[in-house]
């Protein structure tokens, strides 16, 4: 009895010391990191350098290994995130070194055992939302059961810099390849954190979610075997630009800072003092537009390499990884990004001309039938929500539609979403179901009864690459999108969160400017 009683005192030491907590220094081999454990039962590191500082010589290049620092790092603070554009002036807050990853954990979990998912933050690439937002409240509504890593990514002329002279002396979408960086340091060293290398679902919103959109089709969908799952949250499908469509960007911003006149231009803009650079970094007109700017002038550029063609081309012919999918959208993805003034017909086809520069008359005349006069609100021109419903369709609702059925049709897990909770603040103003409304509810399930449904949803893909194996047992099964286009509707009128079909008239718009995608550059 004595004995038995000896062995299990040393096993109950064991568990009160509990090696299954993960080690808070962690050893990354060019630097060593003591995170910090929180009272809630997730560790956190923050402010973990991935990539060398991008500035000097690394401006417009793809990013670098960092040095090596032999003294121990607090990750308890955010690493600077990176500067967004247009700018007028120099943000403080915001940093050119800022290729930086923050990682949660479960404290008690056992090393390269639990799912990963990587989030890329949105703002159009060219700014970067909600960079810094906890990614806790997800751990605890999946149980814990994974480990979240999100990044700062270049963005802007930083991250988007497109020329001749980038080209032949630089690396063109250096944001993209910052975050390609980010998802190899994941394969490396993840483990140490508890992670599993092999059990990685890459996410975003809006350029986010282009990002995961660019990921999937990249190097003509080569498989890295960099992330085995992805979630996109309304995936922003712009118009891409090549190089030579870029230069006019890169010609205006050296004459702005009085580079255009230098021998070697681009050493010269790599030299110039970040104030300037910033205190010049308008948006402009697009050559062709109709004269205005667009939402957002950088962007990823079809190189060659990392983006081979059109992003609708490279999914129509198959050439993109095949992972279970998540692609959804918001019921009014258009109204924060449409001018409010908005009179008539010709003034959203100047708008979605400015953003679409391709668009012919025949197709705006096709899109006028297509979308008819909307209903007027306060303060808005009375072809306002008109406008809105055509650009968030065209940009938003109907390539991730489109995306859904392509990985359908290639019999790979697809699931589809609509997030259709309106608030009645957001009902009276007619911004209705805004652009990324769901985030909140997807990352902090506390917000309504919906909010906890999705995390459910969303933790549950994370865990299991489906949404249906650990989801509340008061949600419906979430159905594949099948031929049927079935996705899961969450609606704001008190009915329950349920299964519906795209409807008809949304499937005939949808077919319509998906078929004129690549004719205007998505």
């Amino acid at each position: 009895m004595k004995t038995i009683g000896c062995i299990l005192g040393i096993l109950l030491g064991l568990a009160g010391t509990s090696k299954a907590d993960i080690d808070l220094t962690v050893d990354l081999n060019y630097a060593k990191y003591e995170g910090v454990k929180g009272d809630d039962g997730i560790s956190h590191w923050f402010g973990i350098r991935y990539a060398a500082p991008p500035i000097g010589e690394l401006k417009f290049r793809a990013p670098r290994a960092p040095t090596t620092n032999p003294t121990l790092q607090k990750a308890d603070a955010h690493g600077h995130v990176c500067l967004s554009s247009p700018s007028k002036s120099l943000d403080p807050a915001l940093s050119e070194d800022c290729l930086f990853l923050d990682v949660y954990a479960p404290t008690n979990g056992s090393v390269g055992s639990l799912p990963v998912f990587v989030w890329f933050p949105g703002g159009g690439f060219n700014s970067l939302s909600g960079a810094d937002t906890s990614a806790s409240p997800l751990i605890k509504s999946g149980d814990f059961g994974f480990v979240v890593v999100t990044i700062n990514y270049r963005v802007g002329p930083w991250g988007f810099l497109a020329s001749r002279e980038v080209k032949e002396n630089g690396d063109l979408n250096a944001g993209l390849l910052d975050q390609r960086r980010a998802l190899h340091w994941v394969q490396k060293h993840i483990h140490l954190f508890g992670g599993d290398p092999k059990h990685v679902t890459i996410g975003g919103a809006s350029a986010g979610a282009a990002s995961v959109d660019l990921h999937l089709s990249a190097y003509g969908g080569r498989d890295d075997g960099l992330f085995h799952a992805a979630a996109a949250e309304s995936q922003s499908f712009g118009a891409q630009l090549t190089v030579d469509e870029s230069q006019y960007q890169y010609d205006a911003l050296v004459k702005r800072v009085g580079c255009d006149t230098a021998a070697d231009s681009l050493n010269c803009l790599r030299n110039v003092d970040i104030k300037t650079l910033t205190e010049n970094n308008p948006n402009i007109p697009t050559p062709g537009s109709a004269g205005g700017t667009p939402n957002f002038m950088w962007s990823n550029v079809i190189d060659g390499d990392f983006t081979q063609d059109y992003t609708y081309k490279l999914f129509a012919e198959g050439k993109f990884v095949k992972v279970p999918v998540i692609f959804g959208d918001d019921t009014n993805e258009g109204t924060i990004f449409t001018p409010k003034n908005i009179s008539d017909y010709t003034a959203m086809n100047n708008f979605l001309l400015n953003n679409f520069v391709h668009l012919n008359p025949t197709q705006l005349d096709k899109i006028d039938s297509l979308y008819p006069k909307a209903e007027d609100y306060p303060d808005a021109g009375p072809y306002w929500r008109t406008a809105a419903n055509a650009y968030g369709e065209m940009r938003y609702n109907c390539p991730g539609i489109k995306l859904s059925a392509t990985y359908d049709q290639a019999d790979v897990p697809s699931y589809n979403y609509h997030w259709d909770y309106l608030t009645a603040q957001a009902k009276q103003t007619g911004v209705g179901v805004s652009h990324t409304a769901e985030i909140g509810s997807i990352w902090d399930p506390s917000g309504h009864p919906l909010s906890s449904i999705i995390a459910s949803y969303w933790a549950s893909f994370i865990r299991s690459k489906d949404p249906n194996t650990y989801k509340l047992d008061s949600a419906p099964k979430w159905e594949t999108f099948g031929g049927n286009m079935q996705r899961v509707h969450f609606p704001s009128d008190g009915s329950p969160v349920a299964m519906e079909n795209v409807p008809d008239d949304q499937k005939k718009r949808c077919e319509y400017v998906s078929s004129i995608a690549v004719d205007i550059k998505q």
